[in-house]
């Protein structure tokens, strides 16, 4: 590569919201990339996309962009990979690199064994810790990833020189770079993202559907705002996060269960030592977390 020049020719970018617009403004930013292609579900999306310079020009054909591309990232929502795989898989270059913005790993790495087959070693699986509640290509920001974790999945398949070309894109987008198996992946963000979710969306359902909801929101204050924040998160995304999951959720779900069953039961006794040791180990271990 000739000094001064981008690391990356081309990147293609299927879903140009959060996740892969913040990827491609990052890399711009970077001066890492000379074009960004970007594949969605409508052209008025494409178009807001082109206009707020989150890409260079809207795809049409995968067959006319997949071959020459340095790395195509497919960030759309999990369920909706297996079928892009699909239709990129026949236009591999070379050189080309695949990887993917999703919150699970075991289903997308199934739907890419399915798809590259013989291939597979140029899919590089990860999942940038970046979310937010906005979508869109108005919600993509070139900062977003400065800090952030990504972690990698490797597959046996991939070799070092695709991995380490996936590590250094998002590296250049601001990320710091950590490595799990795709099992292990699941298992822990199942504790510590999709359960959460899956926790806020309950509570606000909850409240939302009563006939004097209206009430409770009105006297709604910070500690349901923090609680809840994640609630306002894509319906459709999580939707698919959680199907994806559904194994490690439950899992995770029934352990969270077997917990408000033993805080109900100390409840009901009125036993105060009991709430107060849960409360404080709870307490002392968040802290710990935050580095407060």
């Amino acid at each position: 590569m000739d000094a001064g020049q981008p690391e990356f020719g081309k990147i293609v970018v299927f879903g140009t919201g959060l996740i892969g617009g913040s990827f491609a403004l990052g890399l711009k930013a970077a001066g890492a990339v000379e074009e960004v292609v970007g594949f969605g579900r409508t052209p008025s999306t494409l178009r807001v996309a082109q206009e707020l310079g989150v890409i260079d020009r809207a795809g049409i054909n995968p067959a006319h962009e997949i071959g020459d591309a340095d790395i195509v990232l497919v960030a759309t929502p999990v369920a909706q990979m297996p079928e892009i795989f699909a239709r990129i898989a026949p236009y591999l270059g070379p050189n080309t690199i695949v990887t993917d913005g999703g919150s699970t790993k075991g289903d997308v790495v199934a739907a890419a064994r399915a798809a590259f087959r013989g291939h597979i070693g140029k899919f590089v699986p990860a999942h940038p810790i970046a979310g937010a509640e906005n979508s869109g290509p108005s919600a993509a920001r070139q900062d977003l990833y400065q800090g952030k974790k990504v972690v990698v999945t490797p597959l046996p398949e991939n070799n070092d020189e695709r991995l380490d070309r996936v590590k250094r894109a998002w590296a250049l987008c601001g990320a710091d770079i950590y490595e799990l198996t795709p099992e292990m992946h699941d298992r822990v963000f199942a504790a510590v993202s999709h359960l959460p979710h899956l926790l806020s969306f309950a509570l606000v359902h909850d409240l939302a559907v009563r006939d004097d909801a209206e009430l409770f929101f009105t006297f709604a204050a910070s500690g349901f705002r923090d609680f809840t924040r994640i609630a306002a998160s894509h319906p459709e995304m999580w939707r698919d996060i959680c199907l994806a999951n559904r194994e490690a959720l439950l899992g995770e779900l029934d352990s969270y269960r077997a917990q408000l069953d033993e805080l109900r039961d100390a409840l009901a006794r009125a036993d105060g030592e009991r709430l107060e040791d849960v409360f404080g180990i709870a307490r002392q271990a968040r802290r710990e977390w935050a580095g407060s």
